[in-house]
């Protein structure tokens, strides 16, 4: 899997970039993350709110909490969700569920009680950690599941005496953002981190084909499903940022910023499983709504890495201190989990220096599968060129490969894609086809190799026959200053048809007028919005995702 014929990419893949990542380095991701934690142990390993932990402190912590687990009389392969937002809990419970060698399953802590119901039921939970805000929620539905066992945590618990008091007293007394709860023989964090310490830890000695992942898809095209994740999996993905990166870095000790969850797959694999590898220091945002906490911590950081999402870096630059920031530092900004678009882009380059290079992935790839060269090369509105030992092709209806430059659907095939979902063999069957991952993207490659999304399959427009893909649109309305954001949907125009209609957040005075006008300069007739719709703010994932599924449901 090297020649050009196979990935014609290769011919223009950066050169200190290798073409292949040795998965075979590591037995198990618990292998890796010994190393690096042994490697690393006298470097920062993770800050939250001024607090930090040293590699040999998360070592020390996540092998008790292990332990623990292990004591409690889980076994290797139970299911354990970790229902958190970015704390210091959230890599020591991580890695420890992942040492002790069960199955970490990665739960979003904003799910309702019947998203939660469904994800813990699916999976089979057994045991679940779970900040306190969230415990009241598990308590609703935890007699129709699974769970044995419970473990709370406070977003102060691990600050130090002093401050996680004063933390907390505002988080449960001032601000009453933990509702009352009671869940029997629930067990603190802390108390869990001591009893662990008592008890030596068992070793995992696991397999590379062995599911020690289970991340659930956002659920944004239907029920969220569980993609089963391996060690090859993740030891694959997280080879493969590495060596994307790499070339990117010197040798001053790296800080990260990580403001999307590490409950989401992107920040996971960035932030929690390939940082540790090149022992970077690495600062945890808590609520990355909160922008000037944000802003506030690439200040004081010499932030040299950042991984984010499109709405999240137009936040950054409409936030007054923005260019207050020194960016002297910053090497590395990479956008994923949605499209990066060309407008944001643009700015962000003229305002740091750095390129926003964007990245390309889904849950079911680790998530990892294209980005654009982070160190020269970077083409604006595409995802780059896929990642070592990664394939990808365009094809049509029927999965024939389509030639250069014509429009079909993306597949990926490399060691990074899932084993499947869990307890859904259909809907597996559905999504990989003769090894290929099915993506569900509608893309091109262009004639340098290097890939370009046109929009999702599901999204996509149907106007007097002409496919439409919402993408492009919103592209176009936000080269417009005075807009902060846009989403384009297809709705019935009476005719057997759709009309496009176009939600606007915008950060200034415009008229309709004069967006209309805008489109009809840079898009095709058929193309351009028949209803513009105002509005104060639209719905998003976690991760800041606008959801198109949302405002066409309510359209």
């Amino acid at each position: 899997m090297s020649t050009t014929e196979e990935r014609p990419w290769l011919g223009n893949y950066p050169a200190e970039i290798p073409a292949n990542i040795d998965v075979n380095k590591y037995n198990s991701i618990v292998q890796y993350l010994d190393e690096a934690l042994s490697k690393h142990a006298a470097k920062p390993a993770y800050s939250c709110m001024n607090k930090t932990l040293t590699y040999a402190d998360v070592d020390k912590k996540s092998a008790a909490f292990a332990a623990y687990l292990q004591m409690r009389g889980l076994e290797p392969g139970d299911r354990v969700a970790l229902m958190a937002p970015n704390v210091l809990q959230f890599p020591i419970a991580a890695y420890g569920i992942l040492r002790a060698g069960m199955i970490l399953v990665n739960t979003n802590p904003l799910y309702t009680e019947r998203e939660m119901e469904h994800q813990f039921c699916d999976a089979g939970v057994k045991a679940v950690v779970i900040l306190e805000n969230f415990a009241h929620k598990l308590e609703q539905i935890i007699d129709r599941t699974e769970v044995k066992f419970v473990i709370t945590t406070s977003v102060g618990e691990l600050l130090g005496s002093l401050k996680g008091k004063v933390v907390d007293m505002m988080v449960r007394k001032v601000k009453r953002m933990v509702p009352k709860f009671n869940i029997q023989n629930a067990v603190s964090f802390s108390e869990a981190l001591k009893q662990g310490a008592k008890f030596k830890l068992k070793p995992y000695e696991g397999g590379h084909e062995d599911v020690i992942l289970f991340q659930y898809t956002g659920g944004t095209t239907g029920t969220s499903k569980g993609a089963m994740l391996t060690n090859r999996n993740l030891i694959a993905n997280m080879l493969q940022f590495k060596a994307w990166l790499t070339p990117s870095l010197g040798d001053k000790p790296e800080e990260n910023l990580c403001p999307l969850p590490l409950y989401h797959t992107f920040a996971f694999t960035v932030c929690g499983l390939c940082m540790p590898g090149i022992g970077a220091h690495t600062t945890l945002i808590t609520n990355p709504r909160e922008i000037g906490t944000v802003i506030e911590a690439m200040k004081k950081n010499q932030v040299s890495i950042l991984a984010g999402v499109n709405t999240l870096f137009n936040a950054m630059l409409n936030h007054k201190e923005f260019d207050n920031i020194d960016f002297s530092n910053l090497k590395c900004t990479v956008g994923g989990g949605m499209a990066v678009q060309t407008a944001i882009a643009e700015k962000w380059q003229e305002r740091t220096g750095c390129t926003l290079a964007e990245g390309y992935g889904l849950t079911e790839s680790s998530p990892i599968a294209s980005c654009n060269p982070l160190n020269g090369g970077e083409q604006i509105g595409t995802i780059g060129m896929p990642v070592p030992s990664t394939r990808m092709r365009i094809v049509d209806d029927q999965h024939n490969p389509l030639p250069v430059g014509q429009v079909g659907e993306l597949q990926i095939q490399g060691p990074q894609v899932m084993k499947g979902y869990y307890n859904d063999p259909d809907k597996t069957a559905e999504t990989i086809k003769d090894g290929w991952l099915c993506t569900g993207d509608i893309a091109l490659m262009q004639e340098d190799g290097y890939f370009k999304i046109v929009d999702r399959k599901k999204d996509m427009i149907l106007v007097s026959g002409f496919n439409v893909y919402p993408n492009e649109i919103e592209d176009v309305v936000c080269q417009l200053d005075a807009v902060s954001e846009a989403a384009a949907i297809g709705v019935p125009d009476g005719k057997g048809s759709e009309k496009i209609r176009l939600f606007i957040v915008k950060n200034e005075k415009i008229s309709e007028d004069e967006i209309i006008q805008h489109c009809r300069q840079n898009l095709t007739g058929y193309k351009v919005p028949k209803e513009i719709e105002f509005r104060k703010d639209l719905p998003k994932s976690n991760v800041g995702k606008i959801l198109r599924r949302m405002l066409k449901e309510n359209s």
